[in-house]
C-alpha cells in the first residue's frame, strides 16, 4: 500500500516536472504569423484564380475586419488584420493555459 502511494507521487512530481510552461510571446508570435499567412494567401489565391464572382464568401470577412476586400490590397490588410488577431489569440490561449496548468518550476525545473 505504502509503496503504491509513493511511486504515485514520484509519477506525479516527475509529470509536474514534464510540462512545458509556454512563453506566451513565442505563442502569440508564432499564431499570428500562421493567421496572418493563411489568410493572405487564401485571398491571394482567388485574386490569382479571378472568376466572375471572386471570392464571394472571404468576401464576407469584410463585416469584421473594415477595409478589408479579395484585392491585393485586401489580402495584405487581411493578412496583418490575421496577424494581430493570431497573436492575441496565441498570447491569450498560451496566458490561460500557464494559469490553469501545474507550475512546474515550483519542483525545481526551470
Amino acid at each position: 500500500m505504502r509503496e503504491s502511494k509513493v511511486a504515485r507521487e514520484a509519477e506525479r512530481r516527475m509529470l509536474e516536472a514534464a510540462i512545458v510552461r509556454l512563453r506566451a510571446r513565442v505563442v502569440g508570435l508564432a499564431l499570428g504569423c500562421a493567421c496572418g499567412g493563411v489568410l493572405f494567401l487564401m485571398t491571394a489565391w482567388l485574386v490569382v484564380r479571378g472568376g466572375e464572382n471572386v471570392g464571394a464568401h472571404l468576401g464576407l470577412l469584410a463585416n469584421y475586419l473594415p477595409g478589408y476586400s479579395v484585392t491585393w490590397g485586401g489580402s495584405v490588410l487581411g493578412g496583418l488584420y490575421g496577424f494581430v488577431l493570431g497573436a492575441v489569440l496565441g498570447f491569450c490561449l498560451a496566458r490561460i493555459y500557464n494559469r490553469l496548468g501545474p507550475d512546474s518550476r515550483k519542483n525545481g525545473a526551470k
